[in-house]
């Protein structure tokens, strides 16, 4: 089944959708040499990358897709280009940025402050736009997550993934991914930090047709009781730096510790989308424990990145 044009959010993805990338993601996994010739999908042409925020996973792992695929990647700082203010006369409008782009480059990707910066550029854009993180959605992550899942599971049916910590673009994005294949999800979060109804709804929507079940809740433990992945994320993203202290405190009931990890299944993984800040959202000895699988998470940020524009450009 084809990929849509854009990839802005999960919910815009079939199962079917989900299941050819994480396979195609798989065979990327498995063959690590020289690129095959059926993967030059991308010779001749270029990506343009627009990063707003600062990225280490995602930006080395799209630069290394789009090379690995025969592309070149053409790094844009977002806080250059995209138009901030009308006020601000000395920068252009998205759609003047996106239709010069498209004659210049074939597609774009994104880590953008807004989401409706996204929605703009896909709505000038003939070309593909991908979604590399806005202040909503973080699709590319969750799929890596997913693939996570099954790399170290075996399969994601029948499982339940426990978010604890804040309601933001990572936990959304999780939230949908497990809805949409059928998954269990449950997510802690103190008073103040849930996940917005809007998000909610959708993804209840969806599992009313997948089968998954879905807990919002202000308890770590019982979000933790019998989960097969125990999830958590920074407590002070970028752009909340100066809610730091109160963020902190905050979330200080929600420290993933041993003592969390030992409320799931035994077998339970541990992941994170990183950076991480041992000591403060998760316990050094969970984070650098055996049931840690965040540097593979990791690794299945690359993966995922050739698989998406592998499939939107063959």
């Amino acid at each position: 089944m084809k990929l849509p044009k854009d990839i802005l959010t999960i919910p815009q993805l079939s199962r079917q959708n989900i299941e050819r990338i994480l396979f195609e993601a798989f065979k990327f996994k498995e063959y690590r040499g020289a690129p095959k010739a059926r993967d030059q999908v991308l010779e001749g042409k270029s990506i343009a990358l627009i990063f707003e925020k600062n990225s280490l996973r995602t930006r080395v792992a799209f630069e290394a897709a789009v090379s690995y695929l025969g592309g070149h990647p053409v790094f844009l700082a977002g806080d250059n280009i995209l138009y901030r203010a009308k006020s601000d006369t000395s920068r252009e409008s998205i759609g003047d940025i996106t239709q010069n782009l498209d004659r210049l480059a074939h597609g774009i990707a994104a880590r953008v402050n807004s989401h409706k910066s996204l929605t703009d550029i896909a709505g000038y854009s003939k070309n593909p736009v991908i979604n590399l993180l806005c202040d909503e959605h973080h699709p590319t992550q969750a799929l890596a997550d997913l693939m996570t899942i099954e790399w170290h599971k075996g399969k994601t049916a029948g499982l339940k993934a426990a978010f604890i910590g804040d309601g933001n673009n990572v936990a959304t994005s999780l939230m949908d991914i497990c809805a949409v294949m059928g998954m269990d999800f449950s997510i802690a979060s103190p008073a103040g930090y849930e996940m917005p109804k809007k998000f909610r709804d959708i993804a209840k929507n969806i599992a009313t047709k997948t089968g998954s079940k879905l807990e919002f809740t202000a308890d770590p433990k019982k979000t933790a009781a019998g989960a097969d992945v125990i999830y958590t994320d920074t407590f002070v993203s970028m752009g909340d730096e100066a809610e730091s202290k109160k963020r902190t405190a905050d979330f200080e009931a929600y420290r993933v510790t041993p003592e969390i990890m030992q409320r799931a299944k035994s077998d339970a993984i541990f992941m994170h989308c990183l950076p991480a800040h041992r000591g403060d959202e998760v316990a050094a000895e969970v984070i650098d424990g055996k049931q840690s699988v965040v540097f593979d998470q990791a690794e299945c940020r690359l993966h995922i990145a050739k698989a998406l524009l592998y499939l939107l450009y063959k």
